[in-house]
């Protein structure tokens, strides 16, 4: 039999063979929100699209487009996770201290993820002195204007490279939001310990699916919907995490808010006791204190 590459980072394991916990309180559905806070290079580097760009021209509608959501989305967003006592996980890339610290501190309640230096470019391409550099710098300056350091990281554009999960370990980080491979969290292995993976969703994710896949805000929203009814039942038989990845350059303009705004209301209020309403840092603490053995 021909042999097949492998991470090397976990093991298979059927969810419906794992030991069964709760979260704080018994709870057994934890929901947490994404939030994505990025800057992007103009004229320059990567970034999501929305026109094709013009070859050797700046990228001025692409640019633009995404900067609506760091001047006005946002905000938009905050208010509305405010008015819900919604908490967010906030994942900001560094250099939005610099060119937008308004959008990061609307979110009173914050939990500040790491998320490269900008989304412009991807760590993943990096050979590993200048990864472990750039983990450097952003837990450098989050750590600066936050007054603590993060301890969740999602790698800019989901870049990894074969050694991300070891930098980030050695640099004091305790979980990562790159796999989408569970409902679950999962303990990864690195080189000199290991990892949380806490999932974060690219199904439930608005750039896969209103970039990608072309969907629009009321089938986003409806998703939403149904994922929550769906695991809202599961979660009976065993604990879960639901993700929701947002961007505040895409669900932040008014026509898609709707429809966001619609779904998260129907979280909140149908969370009953078994529902948690947490962020993705919470989840990981609470991760670390069940018995060894309870999370694979």
């Amino acid at each position: 039999m021909a042999l097949i590459r492998t991470h090397g980072r976990y093991p298979y394991s059927p969810i419906n063979e794992r030991p069964v916990y709760d979260w704080p309180d018994g709870r057994r559905l934890a929901i947490y929100i994404g939030l994505n806070l990025e800057w992007f290079s103009f004229g320059e580097g990567l970034g999501a699209t929305l026109n094709p760009a013009h070859e050797g021209k700046p990228d001025v509608a692409n640019y633009s487009w995404r900067d609506y959501g760091n001047r006005v989305g946002v905000f938009r967003m905050a208010e509305l996770f405010e008015e819900l006592h919604m908490p967010v996980s906030v994942l900001a890339n560094a250099t939005m201290y610099e060119h937008a610290p308004q959008a990061v501190a609307c979110f009173k309640d914050r939990e500040v993820v790491g998320h490269g230096r900008t989304n412009s470019e991807r760590q993943g391409d990096l050979p590993e002195h200048r990864e472990r550099q750039l983990i450097l710098e952003t837990t450098e300056t989050i750590t600066k204007h936050e007054g603590k350091r993060p301890l969740g990281w999602l790698g800019p554009w989901i870049s990894q490279s074969d050694k991300t999960p070891d930098l980030l370990q050695e640099a004091g980080y305790t979980y990562l939001l790159d796999w989408c491979h569970d409902d679950q969290p999962v303990w990864m292995k690195t080189r000199s310990g290991r990892i949380l993976s806490v999932p974060y969703p690219q199904e439930l994710n608005d750039i896969p699916q209103i970039v990608a896949r072309k969907r629009e805000g009321d089938e986003f929203g409806q998703m939403i919907i149904d994922t929550f009814n769906v695991l809202r039942a599961e979660c009976e038989l065993r604990p879960i995490v639901m993700g929701i990845a947002l961007h505040p350059y895409l669900v932040g303009w008014p026509h898609r808010f709707l429809h966001l705004a619609r779904a998260i209301n129907h979280i909140v209020e149908n969370a009953d006791e078994k529902v948690w309403l947490t962020t993705a840092g919470a989840i990981a603490a609470h991760v670390a204190t069940l018995p060894e053995g309870s999370v694979p």
